[in-house]
């Protein structure tokens, strides 16, 4: 494309706004291959909670409060094993030895949160250490947690705990613990909050430490999901695997195309033939179809989806196009002169022919990307997505399956829809101002 054709490009508001989407994508795109390598992001997505044991289940963005009369808790998280925590150690008789560390943390939501959680690890021999938790609201009271022996990793889930719902008086944890005692309606009671954490250990060397988890219900830019995995993370990587997917489609599809309808027109006769009728049976093959029975019985991965999807379309519509644009370039003068001085097929094909109609495959190659994406992404909300790979489709497609609309969980589904739409929109204004560029019928207009 020479300095003419781009000065073309910027008279087009549309243009200018397209290609400022798409570079922002493609430089997003470079950025998360080179942040976040193939390996970790799907080592992270995969991870389950162990990966993402911290993160809220189904929170929507911390963005979210913005919009919002009533806050809605974050998470809160205190460790004593990353020094945050001052711990004593008191040692005592016959080995015995005291282990007391306090976590402080300020509420401010208008909300309860969603869960607690404490995570436990210790040394020791043979004898685990054995610990008391306090809870201390901002009105002073002491809330007894309980009492127990925690073994070398452990989790325990306060908002489970059936005894500590007792002492509640049958309230859930997570309300009771917050709950202002002088309001009717349950509300949180906002404040300065204690977890008072003391232990002894029977063994010379054992020692313990802890983390509180107060899960809140919203988290980070894009929210969690069933997993707890945050959605950033797959909003991000199906960045580079939506553009290039959809480019890597488009162009196969346009360029194969566009040289098969070369050489048939060109050699004519039973070539041409055979590639004409190939061409009016493959028309006629449903697209979708054929792609969910090779994801259904063959594989889904999206390597393999893609080559089904260049194969189905490289003897498409566009052959008959081409094939007609062809013929009447076939009888131009200058193919005559290269004729006469002796040029071969091949080099009339790639030489003559097929540049004289690049400047109409470049609008309709810009057309394609989207729909090629799009096409992806309706596999995986199929539940024919890549079962490796964090995509926008399969981001729709398991909120889908989780109800997340029925549970109010919009961002769920508006974040990955919104890159959809966001993709589909850029290219289509770039693609129309290219069309009214280098179609002539069109620059008038």
């Amino acid at each position: 494309m020479n300095l003419h054709r781009f000065q073309d490009i910027l008279r087009y508001p549309s243009a200018i706004v397209g290609l400022l989407i798409i570079l922002f994508l493609v430089v997003l795109s470079i950025y998360v291959v080179i942040a976040i390598p193939y390996r970790e992001a799907i080592t992270k997505w995969r991870g389950g909670d162990f990966v993402w044991q911290d993160n809220p289940r189904m929170a929507p963005p911390t963005w979210v409060n913005y919009f919002r009369s009533k806050k809605l808790p974050e998470t809160i998280i205190r460790e004593s094993a990353n020094g945050a925590v001052a711990k004593e150690r008191t040692p005592l008789k016959k080995g015995l030895t005291d282990v007391h560390f306090v976590f402080d943390f300020d509420y401010t939501a208008d909300e309860f949160p969603q869960e607690l959680v404490i995570n436990f690890t210790s040394t020791f021999e043979e004898k685990a250490p054995y610990i008391t938790l306090t809870w201390i609201t901002p009105d002073g009271r002491e809330i007894d947690i309980g009492d127990f022996s925690i073994k070398r990793a452990e989790t325990r889930r306060i908002s489970q705990d059936e005894k500590l719902i007792k002492k509640l008086g049958g309230q859930d944890p997570e309300i009771g613990l917050f709950a202002d005692p002088t309001s009717e309606e349950p509300r949180p009671l906002k404040g300065h909050y204690q977890l008072d954490v003391a232990g002894i250990t029977f063994e010379p060397d054992s020692d313990f430490d802890a983390k509180l988890v107060i899960y809140g219900k919203v988290y980070g830019l894009a929210g969690t999901d069933h997993l707890r995995r945050d959605l950033m993370l797959a909003l991000l990587w199906g960045t580079p695997v939506a553009l290039a997917f959809g480019l890597i489609a488009a162009l196969s599809t346009s360029v194969l195309t566009m040289i098969i309808a070369a050489v048939g027109t060109w050699y004519a006769g039973w070539m041409d033939s055979i590639i004409q009728r190939i061409t009016e049976v493959n028309m006629m093959l449903p697209v979708l179809p054929i792609l969910i029975m090779v994801g259904v019985f063959y594989s889904r991965s999206l390597w393999v989806i893609l080559g089904a999807i260049i194969v189905l379309n490289i003897f498409g519509a566009s052959i008959k196009s081409y094939r007609s644009i062809f013929l009447q370039e076939r009888e131009a003068s200058y193919i005559e002169a290269a004729k006469a001085y002796g040029a071969s097929g091949r080099r009339i094909i790639f030489f003559y022919l097929i540049p004289r109609i690049i400047p109409v495959l470049i609008p309709s190659l810009v057309v394609l990307i989207p729909s090629f994406v799009f096409l992806e992404a309706s596999l995986a909300v199929l539940g024919l997505g890549d079962p490796l790979m964090p995509t926008w489709g399969k981001i729709i497609d398991e909120a889908r399956t989780n109800g997340a609309l029925y549970k109010g969980l919009y961002y769920w589904v508006l974040e990955p829809s919104f890159m959809l739409m966001l993709t589909g929109f850029s290219f289509a204004m770039l693609g129309f101002a290219l069309d009214r560029i280098f179609n002539p019928r069109l620059r008038g207009m």
